[in-house]
């Protein structure tokens, strides 16, 4: 049977969505089908309104074998599995002559346990499942949720955490869900026949598309053991989060509390020696935490040394004797069994990880108000890792919207463990980049402001003159103000500050859930929203809400931050330049990212007002400007306000206008797109909106 054409599937998967079908988004479904025949490596940068889910899917739909397709955030595997594989299987199932299956696969502890739900959880909490729902009215927040918990559990086809809506907080869920090396194992566990987890991973061997995230992507390289199912092609979307998520996955802690807690659940479980030896380890390194000061330990204190060694025997010890005893006094011991190995396992690898100080490592202290000191353990590259576990025997594919940092791709491709695009060698993956551009005209709908008669931002001190700033923008802008900050302090201090100074209502992450936030932002054009790194790449909000977005400085990382100032390091050891590798990659990928919420429909207007002079004036600031969409650039305080005040007029126009006539009486002409802020509308307000 002849195989369809592409553009042919494309068009009807484009046209079951109600989408409109973009040259980049050909262009790129063109890409990823020559790399999946030719079992090649691709990166591809696609901008906002590509549609690039379709570009991928259609092409890895109609290949026959199987593709994990990993995302880094919630909102885009739900678009992927509810909206776009659906209808896109179905438009293409006539031309291919089969229905392709998909399916969702997220990490065991994402799935409801059935055995925790009912046969209790298997420590020391006095607040439990049964204490719970043998309360006739639970009071306390976690008892209804728990009491939630089990409802849903007769109703959830899945035991999918994000299907619970609204959710529940963590240490609810804990209770009723468990990690990989807490399961008993389907065999040996009495729900096994009706696990979740279970029945996620069997739907997973038999789909041709199995959606996942980073962070089992990452478990799956990094711990040898096969978690996802064998497939030829890998897809990874929002692949600049692919890096940190990575390294996240492999970071190690322990601290004085997940150490006693491991003393908790073997204690009943081992012989008085070994439970008195890990009690006497974990009270040695409890003492030498609380005097721990913050930052970075590049050698291992010899005390703390000792400290984290008699740890790593006890625990060791203990291991051995929960293999050779058991204690028929204790409820479900399998289950205890297992979640005390899996505590004690934990601090034992950590503690091993740490007195073996490898120079591949990076080793730092932290410090926090609520639950202490804790020591933390990461790479100092995984690079390497990705090269030789994500690049080997299967094609890859990564895309997102900023993968060219500086004009090109191989800030990114490096981080990856690739070569220089079009370097070869043994052990060196080839690989092509290709960049598909964007439906926007971005000179033409936006402006790349910066603040260049500001001061320059120092550490910690208060910038008057940034907030005078980003009053009077807020001002002309008629609200409609997305603020990303460099810190959550930043972030704070600016919202009482100009709440005190404006009219418009403003709000602060972290004061609401961060959907609520959003969504009170996107339905009211007077709303400012103000947050730290969440909001720079989490917040999609076209039309006339978000007309400005404000970046309070250059997002460098901290000087003080272990790992990236590890990482900086260790480039200018080999003789490469740390600042621009490390500090200015990192700040250009979060620019690229938070200056992206602008412009997200091709009827979107607005001013990306960056308040750091020193993207104008430093050697760094074309490098961090070549990241960011190709947007209108000015230095001119007096010209931005302006074109502000000429968009908002243009949209408050707009609003009256549709309320103004009934829904039967709206024509074409009623909103035209000469209403919409064009460079000619900024023009007759004396702008001059061209270079």
């Amino acid at each position: 049977m002849t195989k369809p054409a592409l553009t042919e599937l494309l068009h009807a998967a484009v046209t079951a969505v109600g989408g409109v079908e973009r040259p980049g988004q050909v262009t790129m479904a063109q890409a990823v089908e020559t790399a999946v025949d030719d079992s090649a490596h691709l990166l591809v940068q696609a901008g906002t309104g590509t549609g690039k889910s379709l570009g991928y899917l259609v092409p890895a739909l109609a290949h026959g074998e199987r593709v994990v397709v990993a995302t880094a955030t919630l909102a885009l595997q739900r678009q992927l599995v509810e909206r776009d594989l659906p209808r896109t299987v179905q438009a293409l199932k006539p031309l291919l002559r089969r229905e392709p299956q998909f399916a969702m696969l997220k990490g065991r502890s994402n799935y409801l346990c059935l055995h925790r739900l009912h046969e209790g959880v298997p420590q020391e909490e006095e607040d439990g499942l049964f204490d719970v729902f043998e309360a006739a009215a639970p009071t306390s927040k976690l008892g209804k949720d728990l009491l939630r918990l089990r409802d849903w559990a007769d109703e959830t086809e899945t035991g999918d955490r994000d299907g619970l809506t609204p959710g529940v907080s963590d240490k609810a869920w804990s209770q009723i869900s468990v990690t990989s090396r807490e399961c008993l194992g389907a065999t040996k566990c009495a729900y096994g026949a009706e696990c979740f987890a279970e029945a996620a991973r069997e739907r997973a061997k038999l789909a041709d598309v199995v959606v996942t995230n980073h962070a089992l992507l990452a478990i799956d390289a990094i711990e040898g053991a096969p978690v996802l199912p064998s497939h030829e092609v890998l897809i990874v979307d929002e692949a600049h989060e692919l890096v940190s998520r990575v390294t996240g996955v492999a970071t190690g802690e322990i601290s004085p509390g997940s150490v006693n807690r491991a003393v908790r659940r073997a204690a009943k479980l081992v012989n008085e020696k070994a439970a008195d030896a890990l009690l006497s380890a974990s009270e040695g390194f409890e003492r030498l935490m609380e005097l721990a000061l913050p930052g970075r330990l590049e050698e291992i204190p010899e005390d703390l040394g000792y400290a984290l060694a008699a740890l790593r025997d006890a625990c060791r010890q203990v291991i051995t004797a929960i293999g050779e005893t058991r204690d028929k006094s204790v409820q479900d011991e399998n289950a205890v069994r297992k979640q005390a190995l899996a505590s004690v396992e934990h601090v034992h690898e950590v503690a091993e990880r740490i007195v073996q100080g490898s120079e591949y490592d990076v080793v730092w202290c932290e410090s926090h108000d609520r639950f202490g000191a804790s020591l933390r353990v990461a790479p100092l590259s995984v690079s390497g890792l990705l090269r030789e576990k994500l690049f080997t025997e299967r094609s890859v594919v990564l895309t997102s919207a900023t993968l060219k940092l500086g004009g090109d791709f191989n800030g990114v491709a490096a981080s990856l463990g690739l070569a220089p695009e079009g370097v070869e060698g043994e052990d060196v993956p080839p690989w092509k980049g290709i960049d598909v551009g964007s439906p926007f005209d971005y000179p033409k709908q936006g402006i790349l402001y910066v603040a260049k008669h500001l001061a320059q931002p120092g550490r910690d001190s208060r910038r008057e003159d940034m907030l005078d700033e980003l009053a009077e923008l807020i001002q002309a802008a008629g609200g409609r103000t997305l603020g990303l900050f460099s810190s959550m302090r930043g972030a704070q201090a600016a919202a009482e500050e100009l709440r005190g100074r404006l009219d418009n209502p403003i709000l602060l992450q972290g004061e609401e859930t961060l959907g609520e936030l959003i969504r009170t932002f996107s339905e009211d054009a007077a709303t400012c929203l103000f947050g730290t790194l969440s909001l720079w790449q989490g917040v999609d909000v076209p039309g006339v809400n978000c007309q400005l977005v404000v970046m309070d400085r250059i997002p460098f990382p901290r000087p003080d931050d272990p790992l990236m100032s590890a990482r900086q390091k260790a480039v200018e050891e080999r003789g490469g330049n740390g600042f621009m590798s490390v500090a200015a990659t990192h700040a250009a990928l979060l620019m690229a990212q938070g200056a992206g919420r602008l412009i997200r429909a091709s009827g979107d207007r607005g001013v990306v007002a960056v308040l750091d002079p020193r993207l104008a004036t430093a050697r760094y600031g074309s490098f961090l400007r070549a990241g960011m969409p190709d947007l209108w650039y000015t230095t001119d305080r007096n010209q931005v306000r302006r074109s502000l005040a000429a968009i908002d007029a243009t949209a408050n126009a707009i609003a009256e206008t549709a309320e103004a006539v009934t829904e039967e009486a709206v024509t074409e002409e009623a909103v035209t797109e000469d209403e919409v802020p064009t460079v000619e509308a900024a023009e007759a307000a004396e702008v001059p909106a061209t270079g």
